[in-house]
Protein backbone atom coordinates (compact mmCIF):
# COMPACT_ATOMS: atom_id res chain seq x y z
CA UNK A 1 0.00 0.00 0.00
CA UNK A 2 1.12 3.22 -1.12
CA UNK A 3 1.86 6.47 1.87
CA UNK A 4 0.46 8.75 -0.85
CA UNK A 5 -2.93 10.05 -0.16
CA UNK A 6 -5.67 9.58 -2.97
CA UNK A 7 -6.86 12.83 -3.90
CA UNK A 8 -9.95 12.71 -6.08
CA UNK A 9 -10.33 15.18 -8.64
CA UNK A 10 -13.90 15.77 -9.92
CA UNK A 11 -13.96 16.02 -13.76
CA UNK A 12 -16.78 19.35 -13.89
CA UNK A 13 -17.53 19.10 -17.96
CA UNK A 14 -16.36 18.21 -21.36
CA UNK A 15 -13.60 20.55 -21.98
CA UNK A 16 -11.80 19.39 -18.35
CA UNK A 17 -12.43 16.11 -19.42
CA UNK A 18 -10.31 16.74 -23.06
CA UNK A 19 -7.39 17.97 -20.79
CA UNK A 20 -7.09 15.14 -18.85
CA UNK A 21 -7.31 12.42 -21.80
CA UNK A 22 -4.82 14.45 -23.69
CA UNK A 23 -2.46 14.76 -21.04
CA UNK A 24 1.47 13.97 -21.90
CA UNK A 25 1.95 12.51 -18.35
CA UNK A 26 -0.42 9.24 -17.25
CA UNK A 27 -3.74 10.12 -16.10
CA UNK A 28 -5.91 8.08 -13.87
CA UNK A 29 -9.52 8.12 -14.68
CA UNK A 30 -12.52 6.46 -12.65
CA UNK A 31 -16.27 6.54 -13.53
CA UNK A 32 -17.64 6.02 -10.07
CA UNK A 33 -21.80 5.52 -9.49
CA UNK A 34 -21.86 6.09 -5.80
CA UNK A 35 -25.07 4.38 -5.07
CA UNK A 36 -23.40 1.07 -6.70
CA UNK A 37 -22.13 -1.06 -3.68
CA UNK A 38 -19.67 -2.75 -6.40
CA UNK A 39 -18.50 0.81 -7.52
CA UNK A 40 -18.54 1.45 -3.28
CA UNK A 41 -15.86 -1.29 -3.45
CA UNK A 42 -13.57 -0.14 -6.32
CA UNK A 43 -13.66 3.47 -4.54
CA UNK A 44 -12.16 1.71 -1.52
CA UNK A 45 -9.86 0.32 -4.33
CA UNK A 46 -8.85 3.42 -5.41
CA UNK A 47 -8.74 5.17 -1.91
CA UNK A 48 -5.46 2.76 -1.33
CA UNK A 49 -4.08 3.94 -5.42
CA UNK A 50 -2.42 8.09 -4.00
CA UNK A 51 -2.29 9.97 -6.24
CA UNK A 52 -4.50 11.84 -8.16
CA UNK A 53 -7.65 10.20 -10.09
CA UNK A 54 -9.58 11.98 -12.14
CA UNK A 55 -12.71 11.16 -10.90
CA UNK A 56 -16.75 11.08 -13.01
CA UNK A 57 -19.66 10.23 -11.22
CA UNK A 58 -21.70 8.08 -13.95
CA UNK A 59 -24.95 8.65 -12.32
CA UNK A 60 -25.02 12.18 -12.93
CA UNK A 61 -22.33 13.19 -15.73
CA UNK A 62 -24.07 10.82 -18.63
CA UNK A 63 -22.36 13.29 -21.57
CA UNK A 64 -18.99 12.79 -19.71
CA UNK A 65 -19.02 9.25 -19.74
CA UNK A 66 -20.64 9.20 -23.14
CA UNK A 67 -17.39 11.51 -24.52
CA UNK A 68 -15.10 8.38 -22.45
CA UNK A 69 -16.64 5.68 -24.35
CA UNK A 70 -16.28 7.85 -27.63
CA UNK A 71 -12.84 9.28 -26.88
CA UNK A 72 -10.93 6.48 -26.05
CA UNK A 73 -13.01 3.42 -27.43
CA UNK A 74 -13.25 1.79 -24.71
CA UNK A 75 -16.91 0.34 -23.90
CA UNK A 76 -18.39 2.01 -20.57
CA UNK A 77 -18.77 -0.28 -18.18
CA UNK A 78 -19.29 1.17 -14.35
CA UNK A 79 -17.06 1.36 -12.02
CA UNK A 80 -14.36 1.71 -14.87
CA UNK A 81 -10.59 2.38 -14.69
CA UNK A 82 -8.90 3.81 -17.80
CA UNK A 83 -5.32 5.14 -17.59
CA UNK A 84 -4.61 7.79 -20.22
CA UNK A 85 -1.55 8.94 -21.76
CA UNK A 86 -1.48 11.74 -24.50
CA UNK A 87 -5.18 10.50 -25.90
CA UNK A 88 -4.60 7.04 -25.61
CA UNK A 89 -6.26 3.95 -23.16
CA UNK A 90 -2.95 2.14 -22.24
CA UNK A 91 -5.39 0.16 -19.75
CA UNK A 92 -8.76 -0.21 -18.44
CA UNK A 93 -10.25 -2.61 -15.81
CA UNK A 94 -13.80 -2.58 -14.67
CA UNK A 95 -16.05 -3.85 -12.08
CA UNK A 96 -14.44 -6.93 -9.51
CA UNK A 97 -10.98 -6.16 -11.62
CA UNK A 98 -10.25 -2.60 -10.21
CA UNK A 99 -7.33 -3.04 -7.69
CA UNK A 100 -5.07 -1.07 -6.51
CA UNK A 101 -1.85 -2.91 -7.57
CA UNK A 102 -2.91 -3.34 -11.10
CA UNK A 103 -3.54 0.19 -11.78
CA UNK A 104 -0.41 0.94 -10.16
CA UNK A 105 1.20 -1.57 -12.54
CA UNK A 106 0.02 0.28 -15.19
CA UNK A 107 0.96 3.53 -13.86
CA UNK A 108 4.37 2.16 -14.28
Amino acid sequence: MTSQRTSFLPIANADALRAVLAAPHLAVVFLHDPTCPISADAFEEMEGLGGDVHLIDVTYQHDLKREVERSTRVKHESPQVIVMREGVAVWNASHGRIRAAKVREALG
